[in-house]
């Protein structure tokens, strides 16, 4: 039954995987990692290395493509193409809470619905995609998502704090900001992060949220909000 749910996985992604492993990891919640006693592993590594590839991909991309628009722009829509909303929407289009191992208590409370976990995992399958197969399979689905998203933009309800505080802080070259996740708590079902901003190591914000980028978000906003904007 597990073989037959990766191979349609696998039709939907359009990449027979070397190595299915890595896609059953890509699809392994800590809740599940954690119920099977280290026996396997979550996707939260994968997560890690997907926000980056999909970034270099998204970034390529708009570089090349969208030659009109400036430096400002570019960093705006690229925020938009890899937020929590957009990504969670790549997710449901692929089914992949269909696909998930999670803990029975995160089964029961929605996990497969739930919007930060199906951003995060699509991280991790292109992160899987990405060591079975190279950049090229990984940028492959990323561009049939992101290709009708910029075609076809749709009205833009999120707000980039991050990149608003970025844009500030830019105007004094020495100055450096970090985002610093202080607190996690909550079942695996229910997660609440607390991350702190800080300018040249002084906490400048603090915000929380159901995900790390929520919170940093949050944080992002406190410090605008601190700053007076």
């Amino acid at each position: 039954m597990i073989h037959n749910m990766i191979g349609e996985l696998e039709d939907k992604l359009g990449y027979k995987y070397k190595n299915r492993q890595y896609l059953k990891t890509a699809l392994t919640h800590s809740s599940y990692a954690n119920e099977s006693n280290g026996k396997v592993k979550s996707y939260e590594r994968l997560e890690f290395l997907g926000d980056s590839v999909l970034s270099i991909i998204v970034s390529d991309y708009i570089f090349t493509h969208c030659p009109k628009l400036p430096e400002g722009e570019l960093t705006k829509l690229r925020a938009s193409l890899v937020c929590e909303r957009t990504l969670c929407s790549f997710s449901k289009k692929l089914d992949l809470g269909k696909y998930l191992y999670l803990s029975r208590g995160e089964h029961h409370s929605g996990g497969e619905n739930r919007p930060s976990i199906l951003a995060d995992v699509f991280e991790a399958i292109l992160a899987s995609l990405y060591l079975d197969g190279g950049l090229e399979v990984a940028k492959k689905l990323v561009l049939r998502f992101i290709i009708p998203e910029i075609n076809n933009p749709k009205p833009n309800t999120f707000k980039d704090y991050k990149t608003d505080l970025q844009e500030i802080i830019q105007k004094n070259p020495e100055e450096t900001i970090e985002y610093v996740l202080v607190e996690e708590s909550g079942p695996d079902h229910n997660k609440h992060f607390v991350t702190e901003v800080r300018l040249n190591n002084n906490v400048i914000g603090r915000g929380g949220g159901k995900s790390k980028k929520e919170s940093e978000q949050q944080a992002a906003r406190s410090a605008l909000g601190l700053m007076g904007y």
